[in-house]
Order: C-alpha cells, then sequence, then structure tokens
C-alpha cells in the first residue's frame, strides 16, 4: 500500500466519525472503544443501562460501514439453529434426487448485533465460540466460512439480572472489548431530547466498504510498538494473577488473573487506538487508555471482592498503579 493510498485510508476515520455522530450524541470513548474494535478485527461486549443507545449505535455503525448488517434478538427460547442456521430438505426437480440444502442464519453476515446476549441459555450462547474465534461456523460434519470481515457487537444489561444467563468466562474471553456505556452528561442529555423528539432526522451515508475495513485491519498489524512496551503489557498481564503477583490488592481481591489472550488484546488494541488518532507508534497512554476494557472482564474477582464491592475497574487502577514504568517512559 502506498503513501496516498494510507492517508487516503486514514482520512476517512474522522469522515466515520462524523455519520456516526449525526445519530449519536455525545459518547466519544464508547465509539473510540467500538471503532478500535472493529480495526483490530475482533468482537465487543457493550454494557449499559436501557436506553442509552446501545442497540442504535450498532445500527449506526452498520449503516456508516457499508457492510451486510444483521440483528439478532436473543431469548429464553433461541436455539443454536436459530443463529448459525440449519439443514433443509430439498427436491431437484429435473431428477427428483433428494437432498440437504444448508440455510445460512444471520450470524452470516459482516456485522452481527447480538442484543442482550445474556437473555439466552448456556447452549445458545456457547454455539457462537466457534463463529467468534474461528470465523467459521461448523454444521452437520460441514465447515462454512463467514464473510469478512466479520464484526460481531453484543450488549447486556447490567441491572436486570431476572430471566438472564451470566455469560461463561470462555465466552467473555472471546471479546476483544468489554465497553461499558455511560449516562450522558446534562449537555448531551439536551441535545438527545431535542434531536429525538421532533421530525428530524439525518440520513448516515456509508463512509467505509469492506475492503477498506480490511486494509485497516492490515495497517493496525504494522503499527509499530517497542520493545520496552511489550515487556510492560506482559507484566500487566502477570501481576494480575495471584500466585506470582506483587501487588497486595490482587492477592486480596483476584481469583483468577487473565491469561495470554489478554497481553494479544492489550497491544493490537493498543495500535488500533495509536493507527485511530493517526499515529504509526504505539505509546504509553495507548496501553493505559486499553488496560480497562481489556482487562474489565479477563479478571475474576473473588467472594472478598464481591462482598466489598469492589470492581474489575479497581483492581486495573491498582494494576497501573503498582506496575512499574516501562524504561522509555523513565527516561
Amino acid at each position: 500500500m502506498t503513501e496516498k493510498e494510507v492517508t487516503h485510508l486514514l482520512n476517512k476515520l474522522p469522515a466515520l466519525r462524523q455519520e456516526i455522530h449525526k445519530v449519536i450524541v455525545g459518547q466519544q470513548e464508547v465509539l473510540d472503544e467500538v471503532l478500535i474494535t472493529l480495526l483490530a478485527g475482533g468482537h465487543g461486549l457493550l454494557e449499559g443501562v436501557p436506553g442509552l443507545a446501545k442497540t442504535l449505535l450498532v445500527r449506526t455503525l452498520a449503516s456508516a460501514v457499508e457492510l451486510p448488517f444483521r440483528r439478532i434478538q436473543f431469548t429464553p427460547d433461541l436455539m443454536p439453529t436459530d443463529i448459525l442456521g440449519t439443514e433443509v430438505l430439498e427436491e431437484d426437480h429435473t431428477t427428483g434426487k433428494r437432498f440437504f440444502q444448508f440455510n445460512e442464519g444471520p450470524i452470516f453476515a459482516s456485522i452481527v448485533l447480538a442484543d442482550e446476549i445474556n437473555r439466552t441459555p448456556p447452549k445458545t450462547q456457547a454455539a457462537m465460540l466457534e463463529a467468534m474465534q474461528e470465523f467459521e461456523v461448523t454444521y452437520a460434519g460441514k465447515t462454512y466460512p463467514l464473510p469478512r470481515p466479520f464484526f460481531l457487537l453484543a450488549t447486556q444489561n447490567p441491572i436486570e439480572q431476572s430471566g438472564t444467563y451470566p455469560l461463561p468466562e470462555a465466552q467473555l474471553d472471546r471479546f476483544l472489548l468489554y465497553i461499558k456505556i455511560k449516562y450522558p452528561t446534562e449537555l448531551e442529555e439536551i441535545s438527545v431530547l431535542k434531536n429525538t423528539t421532533g421530525n428530524r432526522g439525518e440520513a448516515v451515508r456509508p463512509v467505509l466498504s469492506g475492503a477498506d475495513v480490511l486494509a485497516l485491519q492490515n495497517l493496525v498489524r504494522e503499527v509499530t510498538i517497542s520493545d520496552d512496551l511489550v515487556a510492560y503489557s506482559a507484566k500487566l498481564i502477570r501481576v494480575t494473577r495471584p500466585e506470582e503477583s506483587s501487588i497486595p490488592f490482587v492477592q486480596a481481591f483476584v481469583r483468577w488473573g487473565a491469561g495470554p489472550r489478554a497481553g494479544q488484546a492489550l497491544i493490537l488494541t493498543a495500535k488500533a487506538r495509536a493507527l485511530l488518532q493517526g499515529r504509526f507508534a504505539v505509546t504509553f497512554p495507548d496501553l493505559q487508555a486499553m488496560a480497562y476494557p481489556v482487562l474489565r472482564h479477563r479478571v475474576l474477582l473473588n467472594f472478598t471482592a464481591e462482598a466489598d464491592n469492589i470492581s474489575t475497574d479497581k483492581v486495573v487502577e491498582e494494576l497501573l498503579k503498582g506496575v512499574e514504568l516501562p524504561r522509555e517512559v523513565l527516561r
């Protein structure tokens, strides 16, 4: 890719933000983390109370990216075949022979919204593991590749636990980032009320194509990171594990720490954040910013932490305080 092509591609990212902000007011940090997830080629879990535009954000992103989009509403009676697809008995009218034809489910789209994913039982949740990790679906012994790029965003409500099934750790680990959506500021909420209670509505135009997304995902991996920052990332992940951590807070409140996939996610998303800001090298603030959404679903707290109302974000905060800064920052 030439320098001119790279510049042209990167210039599309501010335009993408602008199109999404035609509909979504504020939530800049959330939007950046969603875009980082897309650029890094992973999947995101969005958590927020009802009414914070989780579904609208994903729909708007799909409108601004020229890719096939499907929404799956997760319910207690949803079956794996409702997501993956199923085989149907067909007949060849010319020969009279019957055969099984695989009908693709809604997972066969480039952008998939898994709405209220924790409302479906574990059997159905587990049906998405292969799709999320391997970008393919196996049915009746045959493997079907998913379209590329493939980007899944799931939503869940943190306050309503009745009739929900918490995601198992193995599935949580498949999400690159765990993104929390907070309430808007007062000015943002006033803007939301003005924009959503009248007849005016701005159309969102496509900015990125599928080829653009794939090119950006490849470009992310070419962003450089120093050996000092790689070593810092590894140390940050390793001290989340109580058996080898020197941080008292971790020893007191963490049951299980993060695995190597967390380190991969931290570096990859830091690269995506750098590229989103127009840089081709990872800086220390990139790693600091991504530590929270990378680790908040990969650190398992113990009963003491739950009793004391300690969150994983608090653990990450203590980690960032307790781990020695990389040499290039100290210099």
